[in-house]
């Protein structure tokens, strides 16, 4: 077995704990010790996928297969933004200042950066996938240079951090799915190979995603008091 076999099996292994964790992590009750005791599973198994991510990254280059080595190593961007999101959102939630800083507003450009460079890569070699997925980072990217921006309005939002929090834990859901349904399950199962899995990995896990967090802002939203009514 060589060097690089191996190091797919072990990225593929942390892969499947970051999948049972993630979703371990979003049935059990919010703030309770499993809760966080999960939640720490999860985030070392991204961090994990993320540093076996780079090396795989490059032998795509190396080999040639361009396409594969765009989408991963974009995932890897936008994944380490989420996921630094995910983690300071946390620790940070008494800190908006902290929380926006410099390595924040890097990873937010980073990730409108190479969105647009995956944008005009899908394009110019006519890749629809990856020219429709680049909106995730140009769109999560630019959402973050505008809260740093306005980051006064962000701290004024009732249980920003718990809001941050969550949607880092939905983009670092995305990544998770999009690899194993594109990646993972066609090795898995060679018979469901196709150009529909192709679009149902890419795209599904990004509408199920919007759909949790349109539901989970309406669940946490914040109803406004009513005024007290007196008699006359």
């Amino acid at each position: 077995m060589t060097a690089y076999r191996l190091l797919v099996i072990v990225h593929g292994m942390i892969g499947l704990v970051a999948l049972i964790s993630f979703w371990s992590a979003g049935f059990l009750r919010k703030g309770g010790p499993w809760h966080r005791r999960i939640g720490r599973v999860y985030l070392l198994a991204m961090v994990g996928i993320l540093v076996t991510a780079v090396p795989i990254t490059a032998k795509f280059f190396l080999d040639g297969r361009i396409v594969s080595g765009v989408f991963l190593g974009f995932l890897a961007v936008i994944t380490a933004a989420a996921v630094w999101s995910q983690w300071r959102a946390i620790l940070d939630k008494h800190d908006v200042v902290r929380y926006t800083g410099p390595v924040y507003v890097g990873l937010g450009v980073l990730s409108l950066v190479t969105g647009v460079a995956v944008l005009i890569f899908g394009l110019k070699t006519g890749t629809t996938l990856l020219t429709g997925f680049s909106l995730v980072g140009i769109l999560a990217g630019a959402a973050q240079i505008h809260k740093r921006v306005h980051r006064e309005r962000l701290a004024a939002r009732p249980r920003w951090w718990m809001i941050e929090h969550y949607t880092a834990m939905l983009g670092n859901g995305i990544a998770t799915h999009i690899a194993f349904l594109s990646i993972g399950l066609p090795r898995l199962m060679p018979a469901l190979k196709g150009d529909t899995l192709q679009l149902l990995a890419w795209f599904g896990p990004v509408v199920v995603a919007g759909i949790a967090k349109w539901w989970l802002d309406r669940r946490w939203k914040t109803k406004p008091k009513l005024a007290p009514v007196t008699q006359g």
